[in-house]
C-alpha cells in the first residue's frame, strides 16, 4: 500500500504546474486557455457483485477505498466543460451466502475512469460539477472468503472473476478553491464472470474527496 500512495504521489508530482493562481492564490479556472488541473482523490466505496451463478452472488454491500490521481483539461475555451482522466487503486467487492455459509468477495482494481464534467460556477469560488463517462479496470488483487469452511481463494482466477471491467459513472462534485468532494455510482457493464451463460457485474456507490492544483 505504501508503494501505490507513494507512486501515485509521484504521478501528480511529475505533472507540469500549469494551473493558474490569482493575486489572492486561488486558482483561477477560467483565465487558462488550456486549464488543465491535477488532483489527488482519497474516499470510500460501497460495493457489491451481483451474480446469476449463486458461488459468486455478493449482493449484500461491502466497504472499500478509493485512492487516486487524476488530470483534466477544458475542451473548449468558451464552455466550462472538461475531459478528466486519471489512475485509480479501488477495492470492490460484495457479500452473500452460499448454502447458509457466509461468503466475502473482494476484487481490487486499477482503475482509469474518462468522463466529462460540467463546472457551474456559483461564484469564484464555489462551484457545483456533474459528470458522466466510463470507466476501465484491471484486477490486481482479492479473496474470496468462506467464513464456515475458513478458506480463502483467489478471486481471480479462470473458475471464478475475470480481472477486465467496464461500465458507465456518473455522479456530482463541488469544489470550494481547491477542496474538492464528490459522489457517484459504477455501474459495470462488463461480465467478470467466465460463464457465457451466466452474468456477473460491479456496481459501487462512492464518494471521494481531495485537492485540486
Amino acid at each position: 500500500m505504501k508503494k501505490l500512495i507513494t507512486a501515485l504521489l509521484g504521478f501528480v508530482m511529475a505533472l507540469p504546474a500549469s494551473a493558474q493562481y490569482d493575486d489572492y492564490g486561488r486558482r483561477n479556472q477560467f483565465s487558462d486557455e488550456h486549464n488543465i488541473y491535477y488532483g489527488l482523490r482519497l474516499g470510500v466505496g460501497i460495493a457489491t457483485v451481483n451474480s446469476d451463478q449463486k458461488e459468486l452472488d455478493g449482493g449484500g454491500a461491502k466497504a472499500g477505498l478509493n485512492l487516486g490521481a487524476l488530470i483534466g483539461f477544458q475542451l473548449a475555451p468558451s464552455a466550462p466543460v472538461y475531459l478528466e482522466t486519471g489512475l485509480f487503486y479501488t477495492e470492490k467487492g460484495g457479500k452473500g451466502y452460499v448454502d447458509g455459509a457466509k461468503h466475502t468477495y473482494g476484487l481490487n482494481y486499477f482503475e482509469v475512469p474518462i468522463i466529462a464534467k460540467y463546472k457551474y460556477s456559483i461564484d469564484e469560488n464555489f462551484s457545483i460539477q456533474p459528470f458522466v463517462g466510463g470507466y476501465f479496470a484491471y484486477g490486481i488483487s482479492g479473496k474470496v472468503k468462506n467464513y464456515r469452511d475458513r478458506e480463502t481463494y483467489s478471486s481471480f482466477s479462470d473458475t471464478r472473476f475475470k480481472r477486465f471491467d467496464g461500465g458507465l459513472k456518473f455522479g456530482c462534485g463541488t469544489e470550494y478553491q481547491m477542496i474538492y468532494a464528490e459522489i457517484g455510482y459504477d455501474l459495470g457493464i462488463a461480465n467478470i464472470c467466465h460463464n457465457d451463460f451466466d452474468s456477473s457485474h460491479n456496481g459501487c456507490f462512492y464518494i471521494n474527496c481531495g485537492v485540486n492544483f
